[in-house]
């Protein structure tokens, strides 16, 4: 009988591991599309928007960015998070946290529109007055969604989540783009936010189907405090010192907006690749950990994956675009872009390692250690702004080193919670990640040196890209690392699967 009941429960464990692998692999797959998809649209058409308006432009936008992320991050209050973490959410709980995150996000527009002359002279540019004031709009429309949003995460809906945002922002690009080429200015990358907003948000309530009840309950809201006030203060600080850097060259240094418009861009694209990726892991993380969160074997196990997916992924497309970077700016964005290159290339040392922080934070979250989170949190920004203080002199390109250098450790102290919660240490993170950075350092470095006589941007892009892509993957396979044999079992798998297809039919 013994023997049945071990059977029985590794059949169980078997059964329920194959399960969370399907959920997985359907979310992953889904929130890449949407990721994915959305930076296609954004890159597609902030190419023809760089290369029509001005630096500065991008400047004033910049600029408000902390204020943007500072507002949105308390209209969320960590309860939206904390919902994911519930087994079950009644229609109650769903309406109050709704009612109290418009609510608060009207409070704060008010704010906000008071004191937009006040940015306008802290940032001596008089136009940040009239136009942070329509562009903070879009803190009320995105308030109206963040439920909704939260039901189809719960629902792992990211078919439907993909749909709602390619589609508006195809609507947001398009009204762009017209504006654009009509002389419109800055006043293009405030209507591009509003609309893309308002259409998000009028998309999800279409979908969703969700409408909040006629409850508001304090006491509904104060369960939420526990866990939600540590994240929401966690997150405030991040989000400040996220998007500090436009605000201090905005307030510090010569030539201000232009300067910023070259940081903030190049931040921007930088992140594209490893935002997908960041909030591909995290969104699925969001749905994955808490399952198994009581497991620590298990998680473990989930936790070395997904380093080891996103080291294959992260480090080749962060080397390949510091060796691209400067024909690549060349030939999307025109010349007058390139003084942002050394920014980007700066900050992509930084971007290849961001999605692991990401993934390991949600651990946290998921284990509901808010206090490990706003601890850490505290102790890596004091980190931050004395890397700040020690790099400031050194000029625009001394912060972005600050910002590298913060991002490193960060990883680091994460790793070693990480050790105690899950005995994931950071020996065993060397072990799964660093052959895929060794590798991909090497790929790119043979690019430079076959390709540095090429002159043509286009040609020098498209011959480093297929190269080092292929000498990657064919050095990964040489080595049989880990992702490259479940990427030949998977081909295998579906090449068997084609062949009894074509047999029965």
């Amino acid at each position: 009988m013994r023997i049945f009941a071990e059977i029985n429960r590794n059949y169980q464990s078997f059964m329920a591991d194959s399960a969370l692998k399907h959920t997985t692999t359907v979310s992953l797959f889904w929130s890449f599309v949407d990721k994915f998809g959305q930076q296609i649209v954004n890159l597609a058409t902030g190419i023809i928007l760089m290369r029509i308006l001005d630096p500065a432009e991008y400047g004033l936008i910049g600029s408000l960015t902390i204020f943007i992320a500072f507002s949105g991050i308390l209209i969320d209050s960590g309860f939206t998070r904390a919902l994911l973490n519930r087994k079950s959410i009644s229609a109650e709980e769903y309406s109050t946290v709704f009612y109290f995150n418009v609510g608060l996000a009207l409070f704060l527009y008010l704010l906000l529109f008071a004191v937009a002359p006040l940015l306008a002279a802290m940032f001596h540019e008089p136009m940040i007055a009239p136009v942070s004031r329509i562009l903070f709009l879009s803190l009320l429309l995105n308030a109206a969604g963040i439920i909704q949003q939260t039901l189809l995460i719960r629902r792992a809906d990211f078919r439907g989540m993909t749909k709602v945002n390619i589609v508006a922002l195809l609507i947001a690009g398009i009204i762009a783009l017209v504006m654009a080429f009509n002389g419109f200015g800055v006043w293009t990358l405030v209507v591009q936010t509003l609309v893309y907003a308002f259409f998000r948000t009028l998309f999800l309530w279409i979908y969703s189907k969700w409408i909040p009840v006629k409850t508001f309950s304090i006491k509904l809201l104060q369960s939420f405090i526990g866990l939600s006030s540590k994240l929401v203060l966690t997150s405030l600080i991040s989000g400040i010192f996220n998007n500090i850097y436009p605000s201090i060259i905005a307030f510090f240094y010569p030539n201000a907006m232009r300067q910023v418009g070259y940081y903030s861009q190049a931040n921007k694209y930088q992140e594209i690749p490893f935002s997908v990726l960041s909030n591909t892991y995290r969104q699925v993380s969001m749905l994955i950990l808490p399952e198994i969160n009581e497991q620590t074997e298990r998680l473990k196990r989930v936790v070395s994956k997904m380093v080891k997916s996103l080291a294959f992924l992260s480090f080749p497309v962060g080397f390949l675009m510091i060796l691209v970077a400067e024909p690549g700016f060349q030939f999307l964005f025109k010349d007058k872009w390139l003084p942002a290159v050394p920014y980007f290339q700066m900050l992509c040392l930084a971007g290849m390692v961001s999605p692991f922080a990401f993934v390991l934070n949600e651990l946290f979250i998921s284990r509901e250690k808010a206090n490990y989170f706003l601890g850490v949190e505290i102790v890596r920004r004091g980190i931050l702004l004395l890397l700040i203080a020690l790099l400031f002199r050194y000029g625009i390109m001394g912060l972005a080193a600050s910002w590298v250098i913060y991002t490193w450790i960060t990883l680091l102290i994460s790793l070693i919670l990480t050790r105690k919660l899950i005995r994931y240490s950071l020996t065993e993170f060397i072990k799964d990640a660093f052959p895929y950075a060794i590798l991909a350092l090497l790929s790119s470095t043979a690019g430079y040196f076959f390709t540095r006589g090429v002159s043509n941007n286009l040609l020098f892009l498209l011959l480093n890209v297929g190269g080092v892509s292929m000498l990657y993957l064919a050095l990964c396979t040489l080595f049989k690392l880990e992702m490259t044999r479940e990427i030949g079992q998977w081909v295998k798998g579906k090449k068997k699967s084609h062949e009894k297809n074509n047999q029965h039919t």
